[in-house]
C-alpha cells in the first residue's frame, strides 16, 4: 500500500511542473512507466511483449491481459472496482496529458463513460472502457 502511495506521489509530482499548461509527452510517459511497473509483475502471464502490444493499442481479449489492464486503470484512478471514475480521469487528462491530446480524450471520455455500466467483472468493465476509449480517441496512449 505504501509503495501505491509513493507511486501517486510521483506522478503528481511529475505532472505539477506542467500542471497549468498540461504534462509534456515525456514527463506523461514517465508517469505511465511507473504504473506499469507496478501492474507488470502482477501478471506472470502478461509477457513484455503482449504489455508492448496493447501499448500499441492491440488489446488482447483474455482473463490476464483484461485485469493487466484494469490494474493500471486502477493506477491511472480511472477505474475503481469495475466503475469509471469520471472526474477522476478528466482530472488524469488535465495533469498527465500534453495540450494538444487534451480535447479529443475529453470527448472520447464523455462519450465512453456509460459503456462498461452493469459489468460485474472488474477487469471486463476496464477492458471494455478500454477498447471505447481506443476507438474513440484518435491518438491511442496506454502505459
Amino acid at each position: 500500500m505504501l509503495h501505491y502511495h509513493l507511486l501517486m506521489l510521483n506522478c503528481l509530482l511529475l505532472g505539477l511542473p506542467a500542471a497549468w499548461s498540461g504534462a509534456t509527452e515525456e514527463q506523461m510517459r514517465a508517469a505511465g512507466k511507473l504504473m506499469r511497473d507496478v501492474c507488470f509483475p502482477k501478471f506472470s502471464k502478461v509477457s513484455e511483449d503482449m504489455a508492448n502490444a496493447i501499448s500499441n493499442g492491440n488489446l488482447l481479449d483474455d482473463k490476464d491481459s483484461k485485469c493487466y489492464i484494469n490494474c493500471i486503470m486502477e493506477m491511472m484512478q480511472t477505474m475503481k472496482k469495475g466503475k469509471f471514475q469520471m472526474e477522476s480521469s478528466l482530472k488524469q487528462v488535465d495533469l498527465l496529458m500534453p495540450d494538444e491530446y487534451k480535447p479529443s480524450y475529453r470527448v472520447g471520455i464523455a462519450e465512453c463513460k456509460d459503456v462498461s455500466n452493469g459489468i460485474k467483472n472488474n477487469c471486463e468493465a476496464s477492458y471494455t472502457m478500454l477498447t471505447c476509449l481506443k476507438q474513440k480517441i484518435p491518438i491511442f496512449l496506454f502505459p
